[in-house]
């Protein structure tokens, strides 16, 4: 079985990894250098500012866009880095390795990047990129760290005890899950969204109080939503109420099957397909009426894909950079685009998943 990812939007630091820097409106195919094994599969796409990683279920990292802040790790021995192609993160320098582990997770902020490694049988958080806000997680170290192309270990973290089980990050904060339903944040919490006292905080801290064991956290840009386990459905919105994001959210959301943010919404899959929305709507952010029900869900920062239960992508909101395929204003409003279609791909292939960013979109082919 292998698999390819296709990508449209913006592209304007290369973060689509398609070998140049011009926004694209119909999927291309991103290239990897070395090229990718046929059997391998993607399990994670998290998209910064101008930074993609691509993370596999082996547990190898790709990265592809501005390398400059050192959110893609050291590029110092990469030659032509300019050449807009995915490559590994490399993420410690000559001469230091990390112990042993496996890559389970990232996020990314703005200009960092944030990775879950599973070492022995432990849970830690490395952190790399530019993070004036806290965002590295590292201001317990005797000089903190603001900007570093290498992966640095959050010391003390999670908890003895406990495991990170889900990370997630927007614009400048970042926040994880504990096995325990326990959650913590760091990065900019100015406007509460990592709890109370709302200020910058510079090493993980845990947000309470939560009256629920949290399962699933996701972060929009000034807030923070966390839902206990889909039986319960408990709900709670941290932050920043622009848009009405905590005012409008619902009282429960149980029997959700995924969750996820994005600036200015939240976006509730419930296990029966249909999607939930509330937040923005400026440029039709919201979930479109008569939507098909969906299978797959990813959220950009003003824009959604989802696979559609008929295998069709279906992309809407702002698509100002081509991101939500070809349209003739920048919104996609009240109704929705197919830009790609299981039914027009070459026989043996099958869309099995979608991913977005910051007016990026993806495309998951496995060859099946």
């Amino acid at each position: 079985m292998g698999m390819r990812g296709e990508a449209l939007g913006s592209n304007g630091s290369g973060q689509l990894g398609i070998t140049h820097k011009e926004d694209v409106s119909v999927p291309k195919p991103s290239q990897f250098e070395p090229p990718l094994p046929p059997s391998f599969a993607i399990s994670r796409i998290a998209a910064g500012g101008n930074h993609t990683l691509v993370l596999l279920q082996s547990g190898e990292l790709y990265w592809s866009g501005d390398p400059s802040p050192g959110a893609c790790g050291l590029t110092g021995s990469v030659s032509n880095p300019s050449q807009s192609i995915f490559r590994p993160v490399k993420l410690t320098g000559e001469g230091s390795v990390l112990p042993e582990g496996t890559i389970t997770d990232v996020a990314a902020t703005w200009e960092a990047s944030v990775i879950l490694r599973r070492e022995g049988d432990k849970t830690v958080v490395y952190t790399l990129g530019s993070g004036p806000k806290g965002e590295l997680g590292l201001g317990g170290l005797p000089a903190e760290i603001l900007r570093t192309p290498t992966a640095t270990l959050i010391p003390s973290f999670p908890p003895e005890g406990t495991k990170v089980v889900g990370l997630s990050a927007c614009m400048s904060h970042v926040v994880a899950v504990l096995d325990n339903g326990d959650v913590y944040g760091w990065g900019n919490g100015r406007k509460g969204q990592l709890g109370e006292p709302a200020e910058v905080v510079k090493t993980p801290r845990k947000i309470s109080p939560v009256n629920f064991p949290v399962k699933r956290a996701v972060t929009g840009r000034e807030f923070t939503c966390l839902v206990s386990s889909p039986e319960t459905g408990e709900i709670l919105v941290l932050g920043s109420d622009k848009w009405g994001v905590r005012s409008s959210a619902p009282t429960h959301v149980r029997d959700w099957k995924d969750v996820q943010a994005s600036w200015g919404n939240v976006y509730v899959l419930n296990d029966g397909g249909r999607l939930l929305s509330w937040g923005r709507d400026d440029h039709g952010q919201m979930v479109p009426p008569e939507l098909p029900k969906v299978s797959k869900l990813a959220v950009g920062s003003e824009h959604v894909v989802c696979l559609s239960g008929d295998g069709d992508v279906l992309s809407w909101g702002w698509g100002e950079h081509g991101n939500c395929g070809p349209t003739a204003d920048t919104d996609v409003k009240g109704r929705w685009n197919v830009v790609a279609s299981s039914k027009f791909i070459p026989e043996g292939l099958k869309i099995t998943g979608v991913g977005a960013g910051c007016a990026t979109s993806w495309v998951i082919i496995t060859a099946g």
